[in-house]
């Protein structure tokens, strides 16, 4: 099997973004988004998934933090989009629970080809960081679209803002990790015959 590697860029005025990704060799990531929260939550993304994630990203933070959240979302949802090529032989649904202390997230994924995203965390404060959390939501919403994936996000319980958002990080990256696997051969896992 060929590794399931991917390239993608974003220029626009307001951001420029560089991304790669491997699905199937773990490495060492190097992620920059410019935002130290973000970093941090793709960092565990990519730990716990288990996908090598190359990621630079110069945006006007000079506005806030919006667009760079997006925009890294929608350029990471490409990669793994054209990583997965035709989603043949992919395991295509999983389910996860992270906890991180008091806070259960749990992630639901099905890499059907159809973008939907249904995200509840329910945070507290504003801001984590340098990211506004309806931002964090965002994200979530912008790598179901680019991805073509279902994705429901949703916090069993929590207190700790930070917790949260991490536990569904966590729990999006072991899905994440199943939903991608290779279980089937050569088997297309949809009656269509087709996930697009």
């Amino acid at each position: 099997m060929n590794p399931r590697t991917s390239k993608a860029a974003r220029t626009t005025q307001e951001t420029e973004i560089e991304c790669s990704i491997n699905l199937d060799t773990p490495g060492a990531s190097t992620i920059s988004s410019g935002l130290g929260f973000l970093d941090h939550m793709l960092d565990a993304l990519s730990r716990h998934s288990g996908i090598a994630i190359n990621l630079t990203c110069t945006g006007d933070l000079v506005v806030d933090d919006h667009h760079s959240v997006e925009d890294c979302a929608i350029v990471l949802g490409k990669c793994i989009d054209e990583a997965l090529g035709q989603r043949v032989g992919i395991e295509r649904f999983a389910s996860a629970y992270a906890p991180l202390d008091e806070a259960l997230a749990r992630c639901v994924i099905d890499f059907s080809g159809r973008p939907f995203a249904f995200v509840e965390i329910g945070f507290v404060r504003e801001t984590l960081g340098d990211v506004a959390t309806e931002n964090i939501t965002h994200f979530f919403e912008s790598l179901a679209v680019s991805m073509r994936a279902t994705l429901h996000v949703d916090l069993i319980r929590g207190k700790n803002d930070h917790h949260k958002a991490e536990a569904a990080f966590k729990a999006m990256a072991l899905a994440l990790r199943d939903a991608t696997r290779i279980t089937r051969g050569d088997d297309m896992p949809s009656t269509k015959g087709t996930l697009s």
